[in-house]
């Protein structure tokens, strides 16, 4: 893992590169594969640049290799399962070496398609799902095994297997994956195998808890002025993402707060990029505020990992961190009613740090305290009741009830909610609900499948005519997670 990020080194050319848009997508050049050694790139740039007949594109496709995005074609419309299943493969990949920014991986990995062609975190949780269903337990097993390398090299499973992601992570669905892998192998010992890496990735969120002071934030880590420790996202790095270069640059030109870029890396930590859900002012990205928050959706996800530490510990008994994970685990539940429930709106929100409240937004995390069992029933019943009558439409889901143009807001519809919606209404008996979800979304994943050929990374909840847009990129095909959820709520 000493793959240094070429892009540093190669800086100048980047920049050039980025702000020029000789590129439609920013991510092109940062997962190019340099053809030479940076050095002699670099020489070679700095030689010709101010040529007059330089030409800046046709400089950049003579010393990098460009992958470009995943297609899928068919000669003629499968049945959708059978579909699936083909794409399982098409989407399959290696990464046996280090290459331009690519991380090594020791096991073969599925990608989400379009163009993320790159190993993602929490989207391969929900492609499990549906690798459980194909019956492919080596696929599942390779993941697992894919994050725990990453934990153990890394620290850590970044947002996806490229250096220029070696800042931050996503949503931490490690334990969830054991979870899914012993449910389908019923093998207790995979707690045990990957107790240590367990262990690592807990290490990672809570960093910094130590020394931090009531009411303020340190790395992943929030202690209110109660004296309570919640978790955040964050990013080590407030530049500009390379992946949206200009983007953000441009962005940060009429920024209202302070650390715009961190601020901005740290929602895409969430994978939640972008959402009303950040912004102080819940319509423009530029008053993104994600550092001042914690959230909801994280807190639930770190109660179940250390749920999973306690019932690692206890299989190889180890007394003593069995109850200690088993307080953490306590107290955050505590926590996570105290802080995330908004008693006037009768729904989970995230907590503002800063203000000491809960947020305005209203937002379809609100579901992973049903989601994992924490919520009362009587919060279990206004919630489900929020959900049937905010958030649930004609094609599904949608994630928050404002419309801003951001991907992660109103009308989307992404599979992840589908599915935690879906498992959250039938943990507390509210079954009709539960169909209603997966009828609604899986009915418009096969409109748009007949119409187009193509399963999509989103879904317009509300317009069940059209594809669904927004965000920084177009809707991408693929998906995996669209796949995974699919079949996983066929199945059920």
């Amino acid at each position: 893992m000493n793959n240094q990020l070429y892009i540093n080194e190669i800086q100048n050319l980047f920049d050039a590169v980025q702000r020029s848009e000789i590129f439609e997508d920013q991510k092109m050049m940062t997962d190019a594969v340099p053809l030479f050694p940076i050095i002699k790139i670099n020489e070679d740039y700095e030689k010709l640049k101010n040529n007059e007949d330089f030409d800046l594109k046709e400089f950049v496709m003579s010393h990098f290799d460009f992958l470009g995005k995943i297609s899928i074609h068919r000669e003629n419309q499968l049945p959708i399962k059978e579909h699936i299943e083909k794409l399982w493969d098409e989407l399959t990949r290696t990464a046996y070496e280090e290459k331009g920014t690519l991380l090594k991986l020791p096991e073969p990995y599925i990608v989400p398609g379009g163009r993320f062609n790159e190993f993602f975190y929490w989207d391969s949780y929900f492609i499990m799902l549906g690798l459980q269903v194909s019956g492919r337990v080596e696929m599942m097993e390779n993941i697992v095994e894919n994050c725990s390398y990453l934990i153990q090299n890394v620290g850590f499973i970044p947002n996806a297997s490229r250096t220029h992601f070696l800042s931050r992570s996503q949503p931490p669905y490690f334990s969830l994956m054991l979870d899914l892998l012993f449910e389908t192998t019923h093998k207790e010992e995979i707690y045990t195998k990957y107790h240590d890496s367990l262990e690592k990735e807990y290490a990672f969120w809570m960093n910094g808890e130590k020394e931090i002071e009531k009411g303020s934030g340190i790395k992943r880590v929030v202690k209110t002025n109660d004296g309570d420790i919640l978790n955040r996202y964050y990013d080590a790095e407030n530049s500009p993402r390379p992946e949206s270069y200009l983007i953000d640059i441009e962005d940060e030109e009429s920024a209202a707060g302070e650390e715009f870029y961190r601020n901005i890396r740290s929602g895409c930590e969430s994978g939640w990029d972008f959402s009303s859900r950040w912004f102080a002012d819940g319509e423009h990205i530029q008053t993104i505020e994600t550092l001042n928050l914690a959230e909801v959706d994280l807190n639930c996800l770190l109660w179940h990992l250390e749920k999973t530490l306690a019932k690692s510990s206890a299989l190889q008994n180890l007394n003593e961190k069995e109850n200690y994970f088993t307080e953490r685990a306590a107290k955050r539940r505590q926590m996570i009613n105290k802080y995330f429930w908004d008693e006037n709106a009768e729904i989970y929100k995230d907590y503002h740090i800063k203000k000491n409240t809960v947020t305005q937004s209203e937002h379809i995390a609100a579901l992973y305290p049903l989601f994992f069992g924490i919520a009362e029933y009587k919060q279990a019943e206004a919630i489900a009741k929020a959900v049937g009558e905010k958030f649930l439409y004609q094609g599904g889901l949608v994630t928050t009830t404002k419309n801003s143009g951001q991907q992660w807001d109103l009308p989307n519809a992404w599979a992840p909610y589908q599915w935690l919606g879906f498992k959250a209404m039938k943990n507390y008996g509210f079954h009709e609900l539960a169909e209603k979800i997966k009828n609604n979304w899986c009915y418009n994943v096969e409109r748009v499948y007949k119409n187009t050929g193509k399963l999509m990374e989103k879904y317009n909840a509300l317009d069940t005519e059209t594809i669904a847009g927004g965000g920084e990129y177009p809707n991408q095909d693929g998906f995996g997670w669209t796949n995974g959820v699919y079949l996983q709520l066929q199945q059920n």
